[in-house]
């Protein structure tokens, strides 16, 4: 791929495409309107489909890279939670593997399983992404 030139904006979208990818996998199988869902955040983040169904598939290559300021790990374990949700069906795995993935994003380990379940809640009762951010920021004693 482009390896040494990627800014670091890219390598950051592309291991947060990834991040998506390990979750959808979480349950086993990668269901279209997760892998619809990843698409559309690459896109969103100024990638074509096929650079992203790529991205997937090489899965093992990417590293995961740390946002370095809250907003961006929030819109991460957002977009995770987000994805976690689009099949329908949550099962325990995907749920750990959101809660696993807060953690490595820098979030306490005190307070993530309660920051996925929010995020989780809001999202289904059809909040929109600001105010659950907004809502999580008092949560998280920012």
């Amino acid at each position: 791929m482009f390896g040494f030139f990627e800014n670091e904006q890219t390598r950051k979208v592309k291991s947060h495409l990834m991040n998506l990818a390990a979750l959808a996998k979480a349950d086993g199988h990668l269901d279209e309107r997760e892998m619809s869902f990843i698409v559309a955040v690459g896109r969103k983040n100024g990638m074509r489909a096929d650079e992203v169904r790529s991205i997937v598939g090489n899965a093992s290559t990417i590293r995961l890279i740390i946002p370095d300021n809250d907003s961006e790990r929030f819109d991460q374990i957002f977009d995770l939670v987000d994805m976690m949700l689009a099949d329908g069906v949550v099962d325990d795995t995907e749920m750990d593997f959101c809660i696993g993935m807060a953690e490595k994003l820098g979030f306490r380990k005190d307070i993530v399983q309660v920051l996925v379940r929010k995020i989780s809640q809001g999202v289904k009762d059809g909040f929109p992404r600001d105010q659950i951010k907004e809502d999580t920021q008092a949560f998280l004693g920012n």
